[in-house]
């Protein structure tokens, strides 16, 4: 009996060794990328192509109109719709571009579109709105740099692929054109509308390594678009130019990296790498638009000083657990934030986002923003200088997490890293 239940054990064991070595080479095969891309496009690309923070209840025109859950739009599922669809779009168009499926054409279509969409339903022009609420038209009054400019990113790369029709290429450019000249009359500085009608919110001239990355950036690409050369001379009094409270021209700002703004915006290295994705994507189209040597060199000074620093940070991904069962509550935006004040200016809008119940929002949010997207956004930070010796850590980061258990739509950025990347055996 004993020398039965010896055999039965030893049968038992070597099954679960079995079973375990069978999940360990399907984990190992997972692609990462794939698997994102599939959970993007069920859960958080909305009918018009804007990309939604979370799965949640939106918000009504009567929402957007009091400011809630604030003003600003911030925590809602409309929070970063310009900002997650215009970095996510290039991707998208060298995916189609690789595969040639109609599909995956399409795809990049449909976020065109929806970039277009939030450029048209303000009254002020030039204003790049957040995302849509119910009616397919309703948003926030405040928008923000962070929104203009992958606006402008996403739109350029569509704009100079094969995918646009003549007729579509040309709307898309003259839109663009709309917003940039206002942009221009206004210093850079970005319109906002509705009962902040004639303020503005974030502006690009400012003496940070983000600034002067995204609006040496958007000055150059209009060129390219248009041809006119006043924007490649705007360009090139730009990039000489020393901006207020800096000893540095725009272009020695650019070759510093994202370092240069550790001391200005806390916490970049472990929460903040996601609003550097788009600046490092800038440096890139910088140094392969760029026919001067020294300019050129700045802008790959700085993509490789960003991607060392990102490849730190890039390491959090172990720390991630896809079994963690925290609290999501912010999914329930408004059984979070039940506090409401009138916001007449854009301080009260502030304080009331820094309210809301704690208990019910849970911890789930700040643990994928910490060990989810900062690492898959330092990712993408990595890909984007083009070194093909870190495509292995690359993936091994993109094929950590189980995306079908993801509550934040950040995990795009996944996309973005494996897309920057030529494909595997490319030269």
């Amino acid at each position: 009996m004993k020398h039965t239940i010896t055999i039965l054990t030893a049968i038992l064991l070597a099954s679960l060794a079995n079973l375990h070595a069978i999940e360990s080479s399907t984990k190992a095969n997972v692609n990462g990328a794939e698997q994102a891309h599939a959970e993007l496009w069920n859960r958080f690309v909305d009918q018009h192509g804007i990309i939604r923070d979370y799965v949640g209840d939106l918000p009504t025109p009567e929402d957007c109109a009091l400011g809630k859950p604030n003003a600003i739009g911030w925590w809602s599922p409309i929070e970063d719709g310009p900002m997650f669809t215009g970095l996510y779009l290039p991707a998208v168009c060298e995916r189609a571009r690789r595969t040639g499926n109609a599909v995956d054409k399409e795809d990049a279509r449909r976020l065109a579109r929806g970039l277009m969409k939030c450029a048209s339903v303000s009254d002020v022009p030039g204003m790049i709105v957040r995302g849509v609420g119910t009616d397919g038209r309703c948003h926030y009054p405040l928008g923000s740099d962070d929104q203009t400019h992958p606006w402008f990113y996403g739109l350029h790369a569509y704009a100079m692929c094969d995918l646009p029709s003549v007729e579509e290429r040309r709307e898309i450019v003259a839109k663009m054109k709309v917003v940039a000249d206002v942009l221009e009359s206004t210093g850079w500085l970005c319109p906002c509308d509705g009962a902040f009608k004639g303020q503005f919110r974030g502006g690009f001239r400012g003496h940070l390594f983000r600034d002067a990355a995204r609006y040496l950036f958007m000055l150059r690409a209009m060129h390219e678009l248009t041809g006119d050369p006043v924007w490649l001379y705007r360009y090139s009094k730009a990039q000489a130019e020393h901006p207020e409270h800096s000893d540095k021209s725009r272009a020695e700002i650019c070759a510093q990296g994202y370092a240069f703004d550790r001391e200005a915006i806390q916490h970049i290295d472990d929460f903040q790498l996601w609003i550097y994705v788009g600046s490092q994507a800038s440096l890139a189209k910088l140094a392969s638009m760029e026919t001067d040597e020294t300019l050129r060199s700045h802008y790959r000074a700085g993509l490789a000083l960003n991607a060392r620093n990102a490849l730190v940070s890039l390491d959090a991904y172990k720390t991630f657990d896809n079994n963690d069962a925290k609290v999501f509550g912010n999914a329930d935006w408004r059984a979070v934030f039940t506090t409401w004040f009138p916001q007449p200016t854009q301080a009260d809008a502030e304080k009331l986002s820094k309210t809301g119940d704690n208990a019910k929002r849970g911890e789930r949010k700040y643990y994928e923003q910490r060990f989810m997207q900062n690492p898959l956004a330092a990712a993408a930070i990595v890909a984007l200088e083009g070194d093909s010796t870190r495509r292995a850590v690359i993936e091994q980061a993109l094929n950590h997490y189980d995306y079908t258990k993801l509550h934040m739509a950040t995990f795009f950025f996944a996309e973005c890293a494996a897309y920057a990347m030529p494909p595997a055996g490319a030269k």
